[in-house]
């Protein structure tokens, strides 16, 4: 069975640095593109960086592009989100889910997702 456990969020004073870890179960980590999602109160879930199986491909959002780094460890099945110069508006809940074949922004095309981990920023 499939399981995705994100941890690292927290509070932090804007301007400030976080790091997500999403540790991933299961067969064939490598297999698999993996993406970081978040959704503030009130809004719909959006998408924020997406790395390819190898690690070789990643894609931003432009709202994070040059702010977040989105890494993985295949050794280690974890993907990381590696977030600086934080901002009140990426006060949200992040997920992280995995997704067969090649790296997508498209939220309905992956098919597991963590439970997700909350991230704060204070103004």
């Amino acid at each position: 069975q499939v399981q995705l456990v994100e941890s690292g969020g927290g509070l932090v004073e804007a301007g400030g640095s976080l790091r997500l870890s999403c540790a991933v179960s299961g067969r064939s980590f490598s297999s698999y593109a993996m993406g970081w999602f978040r959704q503030a109160p009130g809004k719909e879930r959006e998408f924020v960086a997406v790395i390819s199986w190898s690690g070789g491909s990643t894609y931003y959002a432009d709202s994070v592009k040059g702010r977040f780094t989105i890494s993985r460890d295949n050794a280690k099945n974890t993907v990381y989100l590696q977030m600086n110069s934080l901002k009140p508006e990426d006060t949200a809940v992040y997920y992280c889910a995995r997704r067969t074949g090649d790296s997508d922004t498209r939220i309905a095309s992956y098919d597991y997702w963590g439970q997700g981990t909350q991230v704060t920023v204070s103004s």
